[in-house]
């Protein structure tokens, strides 16, 4: 017999199996089956049954709700995984294992697909496609130095934040993205790894990338790196001040810790769980020692895992977000790129309620062209939330440098991050009350002169009617935010 006709006896008798097991075992995902017949070994998330929220007693204390949270999910983990572990490791597969969402990744043989699918302890196995990170940006070749405050800082009324004494002292802004210069002028005296003399990666930076080839910055890196400049931009309008003149950052008092979970823009879902899993409880550089305490405030997320290039994960990347959110942390998510049509709010994490979604305006207050649009799919809450400056954005890049031309929903949502840490830091029973900090933003943010270009009226609501589907509740602005909650605490109202 022909090697081809081997081969396609093989992938026929895998099929055959596929189909056995799909009746009586795991839900197999038709790319699982597809790259099964054609690859060696197959990517995949294995998805235990038991997914839901633990249900913990109410805590005053956020930190000790959060500490219950973790234990609670690494015991189940623990429970609902141990039998599958064994039969990996008596394979000779190596895995990684997850607690905020019940599931394990594992590069599993083909040939041993059918036997997994007929065990009894999964659900569903899912492929881990990559992912590659759709941003509208103009090349960050062309660098520019930025004066003073960057106008988006000022647009949303930070500094007037800064002046009343509020400048992100005492909050910390966690990072999920493509990496980060750490020791960029604008960043080094910001991150929590950094002491003013020495720096301890230890519990502040986690590196999710495993298994490249070719990556700038190697694999398991022991220190942060950004392999594409885009989450150093990000950290940049979040934090950023390097005390010379380079004012791009929201909150400069704030410290930023960071996780890499894109490989030069290609995310996949395991990765995506991974640094969710590590904000919740960050740990050493080992991966080992979780704990909960030093998890940050506030987490942005400039990424997407697109369903139409293959993220078909299920409810696993909602509930990792569900777990972060009802833990005290305010987890914001970028809207998209895919305007200017409506109803394209439509990747995770930016459809979950839980997220505090953003869309991109200019200098005049206008809706960027590419922003995405709401409704979200899945949600029936008003996407995106609101938007903030995005096009033009000035910020740090590698290496020790500034650009200007930076465009998307990508750089609004920091702003946002930067404006929570401002909040938290002048009244810190915000911390831990991600939905008190959510309905203040929304119930400020500027609606006189904010306008869709295009005058859309997308789920049947048109621009000139708040909130709405293009712009969300309006355009952030923090010094509205920090003025009207000044005034509710003045009336001894403690959140």
């Amino acid at each position: 017999m022909s090697s081809s006709r081997s081969e396609r006896a093989a992938a026929l008798a895998i099929a055959g199996a596929f189909a056995l097991s799909a009746a009586h075992g795991a839900q197999i995902d038709p790319r699982v089956r597809a790259t099964s017949a054609v690859a060696d070994s197959v990517d995949t998330i294995l998805v235990f049954a038991d997914q839901a929220r633990p249900a913990l007693p109410a805590r005053a204390d956020y930190r000790a709700h959060r500490r219950a949270m973790v234990d609670a999910l690494r015991v189940r983990a623990d429970w609902a995984q141990r039998g599958m572990r064994a039969w990996l490791d008596a394979h000779g597969i190596e895995h990684r294992d997850f607690w905020i969402a019940n599931l394990i990744q594992a590069r599993v043989p083909a040939a041993l697909l059918p036997a997994l699918a007929a065990r009894g302890d999964i659900v569903r196995v899912d492929s881990n496609p990559t992912i590659l990170l759709r941003q509208p940006m103009a090349a960050a070749s062309a660098a520019a130095a930025t004066s003073g405050i960057t106008w988006g800082v000022m647009k949303i009324g930070a500094p007037g934040v800064w002046a009343a004494g509020f400048n992100g002292q005492g909050v910390v802004i966690g990072g999920e993205d493509t990496g980060y210069q750490w020791d960029h002028p604008a960043l080094k005296p910001h991150y929590r790894g950094w002491n003013g003399a020495s720096a301890d990666h230890n519990y502040n930076w986690h590196d999710a990338i495993h298994d490249s080839i070719g990556n700038p910055c190697g694999n398991n890196a022991h220190a942060p790196c950004d392999d594409d400049s885009h989450g150093t931009h990000t950290a940049g309008t979040f934090v950023g001040d390097d005390g010379a003149g380079n004012q791009i950052g929201v909150a400069p008092g704030a410290h930023w810790i960071g996780c890499r979970n894109m490989d030069q823009g290609n995310g996949t879902p395991a990765r995506y769980i991974e640094c969710m899993q590590w904000m919740l409880a960050p740990t050493d550089l080992s991966g080992h020692n979780p704990n909960p305490d030093l998890a940050p405030d506030i987490v942005s997320n400039s990424w997407a895992c697109v369903y139409s290039e293959g993220c078909t994960i299920g409810t696993e990347i909602q509930g990792a977000v569900n777990n972060l959110v009802d833990a005290g942390i305010f987890y914001v998510a970028a809207a998209g790129n895919d305007g200017y049509f409506c109803g394209t709010v439509g990747d995770p994490p930016a459809i979950y309620d839980a997220s505090f979604v953003v869309g991109a305006t200019n200098g005049s207050d206008v809706l960027a062209d590419f922003s995405s649009r709401g409704p979200a799919s899945g949600s029936a809450l008003i996407r995106p939330d609101l938007s903030a400056p995005g096009v033009s954005v000035c910020s740090s890049v590698p290496t020790n440098s500034y650009s200007c031309n930076f465009n998307g929903t990508s750089m609004a949502t920091p702003h946002v991050a930067g404006a929570a840490a401002l909040l938290m830091s002048a009244f810190p029973a915000l911390q831990g009350n991600p939905l008190e900090v959510a309905a203040i933003l929304r119930e400020t943010a500027v609606m006189q002169g904010v306008t869709d270009a295009r005058l859309q009226s997308c789920g049947g609501t048109p621009i000139t009617v708040w909130p709405n589907y293009m712009v969300g509740y309006g355009r952030l602005d923090v010094g509205a935010a920090f003025r009207y909650h000044d005034r509710i605490f003045a009336d001894g109202f403690d959140p």
